[in-house]
């Protein structure tokens, strides 16, 4: 029966018209989003070394403000918050920015020679009878990427020690690593501490591999983006090596060789600024224009950075090009929201743009008597927590432009099941129109929408609508502390995510028009008056809610009975949550139309016939509810606020840290957990709203975090 529904749904989406928009609204975004001028953004933004706070990162951050102006937009600005290791923004401890101005390694090898002539120029040198060799290992000056983030200046010359992993002591044994430089698998940040605060080792080099697809470790030549600790007191410098420069190191070691290294470094933290462009198409409506729908990306990363994530920066500067010209040029109508444009440092910057709080200037124009034009700047205060509460929902691009190289998977991620919303809906519903456009113009040559750049690809998007993952801004939109839906749109898996071979070489120009349009389409039905388009947003709503009840059934399959009962009345919760957020978000509508959509026939399965809840005994009767401050995810990004405050407080890790479920978990666990203490529920309530997430979990795992979290302040029992 399910799977004759799912045909209708899949039969029906194939031959209807356009969703959710009149067609010569999607007509006029499908002509006017491009690909290639998108690409044409992403080729300059991928010139820039873009970590936080640097130098690289402002001037991306100048050319997308530039680019914002010149395509017409509003309240163009590159918003600044301080970043100096003390100040709190939210549950982000805001990290210095760094910078870098060098780095090289280089081997160094002596052979004696018998005649004291010339020997030829550098690298090859001549000095008291011995011949001084030197062969170029890492270049900061040709790939950034082998210069970690964080490290710090240096000078040294060095003997090279292979410690394997280098995360555990017994990794050292019957090592002498004291004023050597370490050779590791690990992350940098994973082993310096131990390296260097234990061990005295005075740098790092290290081939720590990819994230583990079926591509990983494939291709030898990748040097993968590392890192330090940010926060650490050990403080030292660490270059990163392909596994092949790895390899050829370990074998000569294993030999007896002695290999020595030289390495210079002129890098380091500074006091900076956490730097945010902002820009907004400012809505129609007298009421409805202090709402507003979000399009969010992170901008900074290594250089090139393409995928990940110059392809959502540009994406979404594309959405508003296209918007902008479109509303200005009378096609579309102008949105009664206001849109706005966020290109921030991943997560950290999104933190600092809902918690804090910034000074800009605005250019104000006057026309004097004799025609001439005066320019005068103007000051404002940007207030971040107004804003949060003025976004009714963000479209978030992280990843969006893989071609065929990459092996990307494109993903419409939908929202925790702690924030049930109609907006994630909304989006599948324009991915899935995609889909069908343009298989139907691969497998024929001919569809109405094929959505294909005259420089890109012709394959199907294949988009697939898919459970809540963590990893992204979504994340910090989404935590109960805003608790505003997000759409994350983004490709998994990438085998060149975090490395050298991330370039715009890899980025279709068909995929970024794909991904802008799914965008640009979501948020300007959003931004829109929406209270008549009831039919077509429950439409929407039965068509995902379809594919999550198929999940739902799989996922009953794999458990017990009694969790089964759970995941069939978690669901009939959510449906029936996710129905109920598209009148909260119509607040505004016309009276008649809003009594019209309370009163309509529910499309999505409600799971009656179900026994009744369990009642909650012991430890599971507690309730907790989030305190209002801080707000924000616990682990966030170079910093953890949960470990740090534990610490502090004596308080032992929670089983739950580590804890994985059947389908997914660990970080999403306890991310979830605290999302759903909400003063309502029991710890049992919240226990069994995790576990048809991500599989069921022991109730004592989620008391014992709850409880961890109430002695560093985060949450309080509801007595």
């Amino acid at each position: 029966m399910l799977g004759a529904s799912l045909l209708m749904f899949a039969t029906v989406a194939a031959g209807q018209k356009p969703p959710l928009l009149p067609e010569n609204d999607v007509a006029a975004l499908a002509n006017e989003l491009s690909g290639e001028t998108a690409k044409r953004n992403l080729e300059g933004i991928a010139r820039f070394h873009r970590q936080r706070g640097s130098r690289g990162f402002h001037e991306a951050a100048e050319l997308v403000a530039e680019r914002l102006r010149a395509y017409g937009l509003s309240d163009v600005a590159i918003l600044q918050f301080p970043a100096d290791g003390k100040i709190f923004y939210g549950t982000q401890r805001s990290r210095p920015a760094w910078d870098a101005d060098f780095g090289e390694l280089r081997e160094v090898s002596a052979r004696r020679v018998s005649s004291r002539k010339w020997l030829g120029p550098f690298p090859v040198g001549y000095y008291d009878g011995v011949a001084i060799e030197q062969k170029v290992l890492a270049s900061f000056g040709n790939e950034p990427v082998v210069l970690a983030e964080d490290s710090e200046s240096a000078e040294v010359t060095a003997d090279l020690v292979n410690v394997g992993a280098g995360t555990r002591e017994s990794d050292y044994a019957g090592k002498d690593v004291k004023g050597k430089i370490v050779l590791v698998s690990a992350q940098p940040g994973a082993v310096q501490d131990l390296a260097v605060g234990s061990f005295g080792a005075v740098g790092i080099v290290s081939y720590a591999q990819n994230q583990k697809t079926a591509w990983w470790g494939e291709d030898e030549n990748l040097i993968r983006w590392g890192h330090l600790e940010t926060f650490s007191a050990n403080k030292t410098f660490a270059f990163m090596v392909s596994l092949k420069t790895a390899r050829g190191l370990r074998e000569r070691l294993a030999r007896g060789e002695r290999i020595q290294l030289h390495a210079v470094v002129k890098a380091g933290q500074h006091p900076g600024n956490y730097e945010v462009v902002t820009a907004t198409i400012p809505g129609a409506d007298a009421k409805l224009k202090e709402e507003e729908i979000a399009f969010s990306c992170h901008l900074d990363h290594q250089r090139p950075g393409a995928n990940d994530n110059a392809s959502g920066c540009v994406t979404i500067l594309e959405v508003a090009r296209t918007l902008q010209k479109l509303i200005s040029e009378g096609k579309l109508a102008r949105p009664a929201r206001t849109i706005r444009f966020v290109f921030p440092p991943e997560i950290e910057g999104t933190l600092a743009l809902l918690n804090g709080q910034s000074r800009f200037s605005q250019p104000s124009h006057s026309v004097n008597p004799d025609g001439s034009e005066t320019i005068r700047f103007l000051d404002f205060i940007f207030l971040g927590p107004e804003l949060a509460k003025r976004i009714k929902a963000v479209i978030h691009m992280d990843m969006v432009g893989g071609g065929p190289e990459t092996k990307a998977v494109f993903h419409v991620t939908r929202g925790p099941m702690s924030l049930p919303s109609f907006v994630h809906d909304v989006a599948w519903a324009f991915a899935e129109f995609v889909n069908e456009e343009s298989y139907k113009f691969s497998a024929t040559g001919e569809a109405k929408y094929p959505m294909v750049a005259p420089e890109g690809g012709k394959e199907p998007l294949r988009a697939e609508y898919s459970a809540y993952t963590m990893g992204s801004d979504h994340d910090v939109y989404q935590d109960s502390s805003f608790g505003i839906p997000a759409i994350y749109l983004n490709d998994w898996p990438d085998r060149y995510i975090h490395t050298n071979f991330d370039t715009a070489a890899n980025i279709d120009p068909t995929k970024l028009k794909r991904a802008a349009f799914i965008g640009a389409a979501s948020g300007y039905f959003l931004s829109r008056e929406i209270a008549y388009d009831v039919k077509e947003a429950r439409n929407a709503q039965a068509i995902a809610g379809s594919l999550r009840h198929a999940e739902t059934q799989r996922r009953a399959d794999q458990t017990s009975d009694e969790e089964a009962e759970r995941l069939f009345r978690t669901e009939g919760k959510y449906n029936r949550r996710t129905e109920d957020s598209y009148v909260d978000f119509v607040h505004g509508a016309v009276a008649v139309q809003v009594e019209r959509n309370l009163n309509a026939p529910r499309f999505l399965p409600m799971q009656k016939n179900l026994p009744p809840e369990p009642i909650a005994r012991g430890d599971g009767r507690v309730k907790f509810k989030r305190r209002s401050e801080p707000k924000g995810p616990l682990a966030v990004f170079g910093y953890d606020y949960f470990a740090e405050h534990a610490k502090a407080a004596g308080v032992a890790p929670p089983e739950l840290l580590g804890y994985g479920g059947l389908w997914g978990g660990r970080e999403e666990y306890v991310y979830e957990v605290l999302n759903f203490a909400n003063g309502k529920r029991n710890a049992q309530e919240i226990r069994d709203a995790v576990s048809p997430e991500y599989g069921p979990v022991p109730l004592q795992m989620v008391v014992e975090y709850l409880r961890a979290l109430e002695k560093i302040g985060i949450v309080e029992e509801v007595k």
